[in-house]
């Protein structure tokens, strides 16, 4: 078994993939979430990697192999301590000098997120191009992937969750609200008001954003959403073709394949 793990700024998700099954080898069989802490020991996440295994049933000696991706280097080393140590597997780490079959086309291919590049790696793999993603992260990203296969550059905003931090922080009157869409556009009071601009703003962002993308880019390229918020902008826009909410593991198992 492939554990496949993904270091974000505010969780990591992990998957575990059958690299044994013909069918369905890049869909995870099990997916797992946690907080970031960058504060945590190995010890502290080795036995919570145990325990997410233990929920399904599962061991650690059942993980054969890992691959990492990491945008928090603080935690990279110590996941591969955490790998080493618990289940006695050394991790590929995507970074300088592992093969990952995007040809990145950017002023700094080295600026360029691994997670940006998983998610490139399973667009190749599994969807048509030219391709536009939006992860709904931290930050929400937006990605573009020319007609000839390569990563071309792409757009970074502020993610809902951290523009709602900002405005509950950089004011002393705004509260936290549930993100969750308003009946109407219009509030009509405080909370509803701050419903409409960061969820329907951002919205409305989203689809000026691929509007603006498709104009740049040759051909008709295919929209793929994924990242926490995915579902829930999903559900109020037309804009996207596929929502995947796994489209990084699913990338990073396509890299791992090529490292092999």
């Amino acid at each position: 078994m492939l554990l496949a793990v993904d270091i974000g700024n505010t969780n990591i998700n992990i998957g575990l993939f059958d690299l044994t099954k013909s069918k369905d080898q890049y869909n995870p069989i099990f997916t797992w979430k946690m907080a970031t802490a960058p504060s945590r020991m190995v010890d502290e996440y080795g036995i919570l990697f145990g325990d997410l295994l233990s929920s399904q049933e599962l061991s650690v000696d059942i993980v054969k192999d890992v691959i990492v991706s990491s945008v928090v280097p603080p935690l990279t080393n110590v996941f591969i301590e955490v790998f080493k140590k618990y289940f006695s597997v050394i991790p590929v780490v995507v970074g300088s000098g592992i093969k990952t079959g995007v040809k990145i086309v950017y002023d700094s291919p080295r600026d360029v997120g691994s997670d940006r590049i998983a998610d490139a790696a399973a667009i190749l793999k599994l969807y048509s191009k030219p391709a536009i993603v939006v992860d709904f992260g931290t930050a929400t990203v937006f990605d573009a992937i020319s007609e000839e296969g390569q990563y071309i550059g792409g757009s970074i905003v502020p993610g809902i969750a951290v523009s709602a931090d900002a405005l509950y922080h950089g004011t002393s009157q705004l509260r936290r609200v549930d993100l969750k869409i308003p009946d109407k556009v219009i509030g009509k009071n405080t909370i509803n008001a701050l419903q409409s601009g960061l969820i329907v703003g951002h919205i409305s962002m989203v689809e000026g954003m691929i509007t603006r993308f498709k104009q740049e880019l040759t051909g008709n390229p295919v929209v793929v959403a994924t990242g926490g918020f995915a579902e829930l902008i999903n559900q109020n826009t037309n804009v996207f073709d596929y929502v995947d909410l796994n489209l990084t593991l699913s990338g990073l198992s396509c890299i791992f394949e090529l490292n092999q």
